[in-house]
Order: C-alpha cells, then sequence, then structure tokens
C-alpha cells in the first residue's frame, strides 16, 4: 500500500470513529484531517488580502486558481503534515501546490503555475473560522 493510500485509509478511519463519537455534533474533517468549513486564507506579503471560502473538497485549497475547472493531478510528496501535488487543467493552465499543515485548523499554502494564460505565485496563510455560512 502506498503511503498516500494508507494516509487516506487513516483518514477515512478518523472519520467514521469521529462521526460514531461525536454523534450529537458531527465534525466534518477533509482528507489529511483537516476541518471542512468556513476557511480564511490570508496572503502573505504587504497587502495581506483575506478571502473565504466554505471548503468541503481539498481540491478547493490545492487548486484555489483553478477551481471549477476539471483537473488532473499528481501527488509529488505525501507526509503525515504536508501535501505537495503538480495539476493539468487544459487550455486553463497548471499548477503546483505545496501544502503544509500545522494544525487541523492552521495551513500554509504556496502555489505557482499558468492560470488562464497568466502566470500566478502565492503564498497563503489558511485558518479554519467555523461552519460554512
Amino acid at each position: 500500500m502506498t503511503a498516500g493510500l494508507r494516509t487516506l485509509a487513516a483518514a477515512l478511519a478518523m472519520m467514521l470513529a469521529g462521526g460514531a463519537v461525536q454523534a450529537s455534533a458531527p465534525q466534518s474533517r477533509l482528507p489529511k484531517g483537516l476541518e471542512a468549513g468556513q476557511w480564511e486564507l490570508r496572503e502573505r506579503g504587504a497587502d495581506g488580502a483575506v478571502r473565504k471560502l466554505c471548503i468541503s473538497n481539498l481540491n478547493q485549497l490545492l487548486q484555489s486558481r483553478h477551481a471549477g475547472n476539471s483537473c488532473k493531478s499528481f501527488t509529488v510528496g505525501d507526509t503525515v503534515n504536508r501535501l505537495v501535488v503538480t495539476y493539468e487543467c487544459g487550455a486553463a493552465g497548471n499548477g503546483r501546490t505545496d501544502l503544509r499543515i500545522e494544525t487541523s485548523r492552521l495551513v500554509q499554502i504556496q502555489s505557482q503555475g499558468i492560470a488562464n494564460g497568466a502566470p500566478f505565485a502565492f503564498a497563503l496563510e489558511g485558518r479554519w473560522a467555523g461552519a460554512c455560512h
């Protein structure tokens, strides 16, 4: 079994166990143990722009500049607290994202690639802010 499959199996086991233990107030989890819900993504740099997203799928963090596109992804690195992927979205572009997990509610994201014919590169800090509104 590959490291990625072991991680996914462990995450699914945690999700199933968490649902059984917390039947009165279930916590939704994404793969890698991250909390699903409202996230605040703060850009690193001078302006530190903040964006809020309702995250229900890990790809929303990994492929944020290609949201809504059908992309093929390849896992470059997968450890307990880090996930590195590259992805290809046809004519919409491509990217590489490095997601470092500090806790289930705090992540560091670095991403770069091409979106709609233009290069992009950014670094974000993501914090879980609660349930989606």
